[in-house]
């Protein structure tokens, strides 16, 4: 018996052995997410609006995906899909309700796989984080300035703009991470989400910059009359006097002055004229672009910070880092702002990666989606893809390799109707050279020649005519069969589809932890669990 023993110690021993020194060659990771940031405002990506040199950078070092995409575009359910790997039909999360931490995600299985785990910033997910040894996170949507963060201690704040201070709390992760493990970093910014505020320094570089319009910012919706014509999130009509920095009267305080900012104005005095029309249009798209380009701007700042860090204490080489966004959005293309619909600008996201066994300057083209993210981290850090999750590791695509079996097409789902911004519930699948769109309430069809049509303008279905064309109607058939194709796939028997189904729970709280006051960024690190040693390279 005690030989039996001593043998079964033996092979333990052997297997933890050989575990520490798997996790000792595994690489870090940092996963750099921003909020609602488009791909077209990136200059790697092709940006006519601006440049983006540390995002360059990053690409230039590795590979920046051409045909990334969302499987449905708004913040809390991509988040949880980046989590678990789900759809948000199997995941729980359809629209802005509250995830179950008890489900499985990455983050528990890299934890448990020997990684310093650490959650900093947006995280909108209304519980706690599990599966982290450190995490500070911004309550719901949080704030730009001052930000109030929550830590397993409680409710703290820092001043300074959300922004920087994420980056910060970012780096002080690193510095104060114990060396002797791998470390998985989720860097999450709040920007550049709506309502839009710079730090000063990128306000000021972009106050009197005249930005481009988009070819469609005077879309007429013509061929598309099922949905975009009752949206509620077009630059003319939709940005508020919050949205463009309009300053209230003196005496407003309160619910009037709020109410007053809530307004959508139909005229603006500008330098003594006042505008209305497409004047009034153009300003508009003027002011919104400033401040949503300056936020991108602070954003591409944090990039640069934290890859010269990595460099400066020689961290680079083993750590691999990505940087995403939860969702894509319109920067006046169809006439719009925001994410939901389906249309390219709103689908397309930007997903760019860097590190060890990622080949340099290169562009896959394959079709990947964020369902993608959760097991590509796994497989990164050498540990098991559970199959629960959907979607699939991207790392021979980081390798420069073609698998001949990859997907051709992506289902995307949309459900939060109305919503904010009066969006029809929709789904549909996008193939290489076509989508079609269905909004199913309304079951009414859209879809787009998108190597004829990219910008989507002109709908095949429109007109009976066009529609009875024999090769029109056998794409339409096609994508059909492909979207029933896909939903058996990836299990969506339509869940969520009713409102009345919804989970309950709120991704904005309540959030009820002890008050802590104002910290400094070390404090607020030591207070998320995450002050291990000071002994670092």
């Amino acid at each position: 018996m005690k030989r039996i023993h001593t043998a079964m110690f033996c092979i333990l021993s052997f297997a933890i052995s050989l575990t520490s020194v798997a996790v000792a060659d595994a690489p870090n990771i940092v996963f750099i997410f921003s909020d609602d940031h488009a791909e077209h405002a990136i200059s790697a990506y092709g940006s006519k609006v601006n440049q983006t040199p540390n995002l360059d950078r990053l690409a230039h070092a590795g590979a920046r995906f051409t045909n990334s995409f969302v499987t449905n575009s708004i913040c809390t359910p991509s988040r949880a899909t980046l989590l678990t790997g789900q759809y948000s039909h199997l995941n729980g999360v359809p629209v802005f309700n509250r995830f179950d931490s008890s489900r499985d995600t990455f983050a528990k299985h890299l934890q448990a796989g020997g990684y310093h785990t650490g959650m900093i910033g947006k995280w909108h997910l209304g519980s706690d984080p599990v599966g982290f040894d450190s995490w500070c996170v911004l309550p719901g949507q949080g704030a730009y300035w001052n930000p109030t963060f929550l830590t397993p201690a409680g409710k703290l704040t820092i001043d300074g703009h959300c922004t920087d201070v994420t980056t910060d709390l970012g780096i002080e992760f690193l510095k104060t991470r114990p060396k002797d493990k791998p470390f998985f970093l989720m860097l999450h910014q709040k920007a550049p989400h709506r309502n839009w505020e710079p730090d000063a320094r990128n306000k000021a570089r972009f106050k009197d910059q005249i930005i481009p319009e988009p070819d469609t910012l005077w879309d007429d919706y013509a061929t598309r009359p099922a949905a975009l014509p009752e949206n509620e999130q077009t630059v003319a009509h939709d940005l508020t006097r919050r949205d463009l920095k309009l300053e209230p009267p003196a005496e407003l305080n309160g619910a009037a002055r709020n109410q007053w900012l809530g307004v959508k104005p139909t005229e603006v005095t500008v330098d003594g004229a006042v505008l209305t029309g497409k004047e009034l249009t153009k300003w508009k798209y003027q002011r919104y672009m400033q401040d949503y380009l300056a936020c991108v701007q602070g954003v591409d700042d944090g990039v640069g910070r934290l890859l010269d860090y990595l460099e400066e204490h020689d961290l680079s080489e083993n750590t691999i880092v990505i940087y995403s966004a939860d969702n894509g959005w319109y920067l006046g293309d169809l006439g719009m702002y925001d994410k939901r619909f389906m249309y390219e600008p709103g689908l397309r996201v930007p997903l760019i990666a860097k590190g060890p066994g990622i080949k340099a300057n290169s562009t896959p083209s394959e079709f990947v989606a964020n369902i993608d993210l959760a097991p590509t981290f796994l497989d990164l850090a050498g540990l098991p893809i559970p199959d629960s999750m959907q979607g699939r590791s991207l790392a021979p695509l980081l390798r420069g390799e073609s698998p001949a079996d990859w997907r051709e097409s992506v289902y995307y789902r949309y459900y939060h109707d109305p919503g904010h911004h009066n969006t029809r519930a929709h789904y549909g699948v996008r193939t290489k050279t076509h989508k079609l769109i269905h909004y199913w309430k309304k079951d009414a069809y859209e879809m787009f020649d998108l190597a004829a049509d990219p910008a989507e303008q002109h709908n095949l279905l429109y007109t009976e005519s066009e529609a009875n064309k024999p090769e029109v109607a056998a794409k339409f058939a096609e994508l059909k069969a492909e979207i029933v194709r896909l939903q058996s796939q990836f299990k969506d028997d339509g869940q969520y589809s009713d409102a009345s189904t919804w989970p309950e729970g709120s991704a904005d709280g309540p959030f009820e932890q002890k008050p802590l006051g104002v910290k400094s960024i070390a404090e607020a690190i030591e207070l998320s669990g995450g002050r291990w040693s000071r002994e670092l390279p």
